[in-house]
């Protein structure tokens, strides 16, 4: 006798968004283990050349991309923002 496997089938996000867009039921695609991520938004920034130059030596020194290098960049000035504000705010 041959044995059924009840695993679901793999789909991409689209197909089960098509799914779910015609009223079937997704839930078996998910497991409720994964993490929700806000969702990103893009943000230009204009360099001049000089600062591109000193974001690629950097990021290459440190194999990172640019992209990594800037949000820690960003989440370090942030932290150090948010720790002078207590600092004044309790002195």
């Amino acid at each position: 006798m041959k044995k059924i496997s009840k695993t679901k089938p793999i789909l991409s996000a689209e197909a089960i968004a098509r799914l779910a867009d015609k009223g079937q039921d997704v839930s078996v695609y998910f497991t409720n283990k994964g993490k929700m991520m806000p969702p990103l938004e893009n943000l230009g920034i204009e360099l001049n050349e000089e600062m591109i130059e000193e974001l690629n030596d950097a990021a290459k020194r440190l194999s990172v991309s640019k992209q990594t290098l800037i949000k820690r960049f960003i989440r370090r000035g942030l932290d150090q923002h948010y720790l002078e504000q207590k600092t004044r705010r309790a002195g």
